[in-house]
């Protein structure tokens, strides 16, 4: 119990004051009757749907009153919340260390329980279940929606030119070569925002190294110096094929650029489309999962959960929070949210994707998919920014060292939560 509390504190540390937070609605039963549910989701662009959805659940339920709250900066006001004990009933969160933190915390419900769960991609469970510090018995979270990451290409310049969608690492450079000749840039990154290097990072990862490899290095079983040089080592060479001075510009020049023909692909995740059609709206995208591998049966989507329903462990009215849930799974509510948000379901259902998908429908299908690998990594560690140096100064084995070493500085009590786990049930 006390490495939960310390472990509690260091993911509470550094939030904003109470005063400026979203007051809560309150739990149980309301002045008309109707149990009060209130749910608190973390993405602002959503908004709008959220409102929809929210207005169609209260008009067609009778007995419970829903309140979805979608505030800007909701992973501060959740962690301000959490310290004054005053918990929504739902929160829609990503799958990444946040939602770690919050298990390890004990605040989120097990939901094992919850039918719907029998619907979702067992792919996409296995991620959330990634994430856990230890081995957790029970299931702490819905997974709902998801994105993909790879190669964003210019369809119609593809068929005007004849190329050939990349399978393996060599057909990749061989394609970028061929789209060289042809007297287009191939690639555009945007690497002065730091965040936009873990696009590439992330993408190659999930088929270069292992899914648990932090785990791994957790337990002592691994280092990033092995496992992360091949990833560094094709993270240079693709560099030979983007924009001059790539660290001079940011995420909005890179969608600009790429709308306007500028370059023929873009390694970036499907959450950049509507940026990118901010600029063109006609351009025809579509994506494919990054071949990092020498053998086109390794490569694996990179995907994980976008969106996901918990219910915290304080919520008085658990069965009222389910018929929520079973509210936002319905098929059409899904398809409400995929088609506002270009998202990916994780529920096991046909559903009409985004055409800038197509190209990795054949992965969301079969499940061929891995979390990012940055849902592993602490902040304070600022792996986006180490990444960006690394490209800048070309130092393969500066940049392995470095990331071995503030891992074990950042992730010490971590560290000690599985080394203590494995003294009590031993390292399988």
């Amino acid at each position: 119990m006390k490495s939960k509390k310390r472990m509690l504190s260091l993911f509470l540390a550094g939030v904003m004051p109470a005063g400026a937070l979203l007051t809560g609605c309150g739990q149980g039963q309301s002045n008309s009757g109707k149990i009060e549910i209130e749910l608190v989701q973390y993405k602002p662009e959503a908004v709008a749907v959220f409102e929809k959805l929210e207005e169609e659940f209260n008009r067609t339920h009778d007995n419970i009153h829903l309140t979805i709250e979608s505030p800007n900066d909701a992973m501060t006001i959740l962690k301000t919340r959490y310290i004054r004990e005053d918990y929504p009933d739902i929160i829609g969160i990503g799958g990444d260390i946040n939602y770690s933190y919050f298990i390890d915390s004990n605040i989120l419900a097990d939901v094992s329980d919850y039918p719907g769960l029998a619907t979702i991609k067992p792919a996409y469970v296995d991620i959330l279940e990634g994430l856990e510090f230890v081995p957790t018995e029970g299931t702490y979270g819905v997974p709902y929606v998801a994105n993909a990451a790879g190669v964003l290409y210019n369809r119609a310049m593809f068929q005007e030119h004849g190329w050939e969608i990349p399978t393996t690492w060599d057909e990749f450079i061989s394609l970028c070569e061929e789209i060289k000749a042809a007297g287009i840039q191939p690639l555009y990154f945007g690497f002065k925002d730091t965040w936009t290097c873990l696009a590439p990072w992330n993408a190659l990862a999930v088929g270069l190294a292992p899914a648990d490899v932090c785990k791994q290095v957790n337990r002592g079983e691994a280092t990033f110096t092995e496992e992360y040089r091949e990833i560094a080592e094709k993270m240079l060479e693709m560099l030979q094929y983007g924009e001059d001075g790539p660290f001079a510009y940011g995420y909005n020049d890179a969608c600009t650029a790429f709308a306007n023909g500028e370059s023929a692909m873009y390694t970036i995740g499907s959450y950049a489309v509507p940026q990118i059609k901010s600029v063109n709206p006609d351009m025809d995208i579509d994506s494919f999962t990054m071949p990092a591998n020498d053998n086109a049966d390794g490569n694996i989507l990179n995907s994980g959960v976008d969106l996901q329903f918990c219910v915290m462990s304080a919520c008085e009215n658990k069965e009222a929070a389910y018929e929520v849930l079973d509210f936002l799974l319905a098929h059409e509510n899904v398809q409400a949210y995929l088609d506002d948000q270009n998202a990916v379901p994780c529920k096991d259902e046909e559903f009409e994707l985004a055409p800038m998908l197509d190209g990795m429908k054949s992965f969301i299908t079969e499940g061929r998919m891995a979390d990012y690998q940055d849902h592993y990594y602490p902040s304070e560690m600022a792996v986006d920014a180490q990444i960006q140096t690394f490209l800048i100064n070309q130092d393969v084995d500066a940049f392995l060292a470095k990331f071995d070493k503030d891992w074990l500085r950042y992730n010490r009590d971590i560290i000690r939560m599985v080394e203590d786990y494995q003294k009590q049930h031993g390292s399988n």
